[in-house]
Order: C-alpha cells, then sequence, then structure tokens
C-alpha cells in the first residue's frame, strides 16, 4: 500500500540564535529524528518523510509541511528536534488518516494547533 500523506522537513532550517555556521542545521537534525522515530514506529504506510532544501519559512526556525493528493496542504514552524519529534509523528499520522487533511481540532498535537504558518487547499483537478 502506498503511504497516504508526505511529511516534507526543511533541511536548512536555522535555529533561533544558531551562531555555529559549521554546526549541523536544526532542520537537518529534525530530519534525522523524524525518520529515525518513523522508521522505529509502525506508521511506515501511513507517510513517508521526506527532506527538502528549503519551505521558505526561514524566519519561523525549523519547519514542515503535511501534503496529500487531494488534501489541504500545512505548514508548521517554531518547531524543536528536542521536543517535538513525538508530536510531529503523531500529527503526521492523524493527517494521513484523514480524509481531506483536516484534523479535528482538539484532536491535533498542540504544536500543530499553535504553529501553523499556512493551510493550503488542495488542488483542484481540469473537471472540478
Amino acid at each position: 500500500m502506498a503511504a497516504a500523506a508526505t511529511l516534507y522537513v526543511c533541511l536548512t532550517c536555522k535555529g533561533q540564535g544558531e551562531a555555529d555556521p559549521d554546526a549541523p542545521r536544526p532542520g537537518a537534525r529534525l530530519f534525522a529524528d523524524l525518520q529515525a522515530g518513523h522508521v522505529a514506529s509502525d506508521l511506515a504506510a501511513t507517510f513517508i518523510v521526506k527532506g527538502v532544501e528549503c519551505l521558505s519559512a526561514c524566519q519561523t526556525g525549523c519547519s514542515v509541511a503535511l501534503s496529500a493528493p487531494g488534501k489541504w496542504t500545512y505548514v508548521y514552524g517554531r518547531l524543536d528536534p528536542a521536543q517535538h519529534v513525538d508530536a510531529i509523528l503523531s500529527g503526521a499520522a492523524l493527517y494521513a488518516q484523514s480524509p481531506d487533511g483536516i484534523v479535528p481540532w482538539r484532536s491535533r498535537p498542540e504544536i500543530f494547533r499553535k504553529q501553523s504558518i499556512a493551510r493550503i487547499p488542495p488542488q483542484e483537478t481540469a473537471d472540478e
């Protein structure tokens, strides 16, 4: 069965106040931690985790996007690799299981309720 959704993780995101230009980017750390958590869980069939070069959410620290065909797309920011990995994975699973990408507000992890940057409607097909 193909995964129902993709969790895109910005690899180039910097943390707030990152000073060392040679240190691994927080976005790359977030991606590695999300990938490890995803592999260690039973979520592989519901969504995939993919690193991308930039989500153009540079002022919001680490960011991710959730997308799937026919579903709303969400972009989330101000994410911390040390604190939010489990919540991101949980939120991505809920998103993947939803029919339209809209997870009821109270069911979402707190970071997905408070740290949404954008919600983008599904792309319409030619016959809509």
